[in-house]
């Protein structure tokens, strides 16, 4: 699977220590994050990450670009809920685009940790079923 990995500057620690308290898990995955989280990630788990801009110079839209192009499968966007963001609408259309996509989203650390341990236990497998069935041709 390929998963997003987002944290507002506040959340960036939480962000790191989820990840490496799930790194047996999420080392079978595929990993993408904005700039300085993924930098973070890379330097303190050893985890390969495909790192994009930093979210407020794009970081956001990139990840919002795989998600409309159907090439991720899963978003953990740690918010600041607290803090003002001077790219709000960046992270407000990352969230609409998860969900026109149907893409798993989670935007705290109760509701990754839930995805997180959902991977192991296959309950995103579903993922796959929609990849297969969007390279199925339609018979009627």
């Amino acid at each position: 699977m390929k998963i997003a990995l987002i944290a507002h500057d506040r959340k960036k620690d939480l962000m790191v220590k989820l990840v490496g308290a799930y790194k047996h898990i999420l080392e079978q995955h595929e990993l993408f994050a904005t700039g300085t989280t993924g930098g973070r990630i890379q330097d303190e788990t050893e985890l390969p990450v495909h790192r994009f801009k930093s979210g407020p110079l794009g970081g956001d839209q990139q990840i919002g670009a795989m998600i409309s192009e159907d090439a991720l499968d899963m978003v953990i966007f740690l918010r600041d809920p607290l803090a003002a963001q001077p790219h709000e609408p960046d992270v407000t259309a990352l969230i609409r685009l998860s969900d026109v996509y149907e893409i798993p989203l989670a935007t705290n650390i109760g509701t990754a940790e839930i995805l997180i341990r959902g991977l192991e236990a296959g309950f995103a497998d579903f993922r796959e079923v929609v990849h297969e069935l969007d390279h199925t041709p339609l018979s009627f």
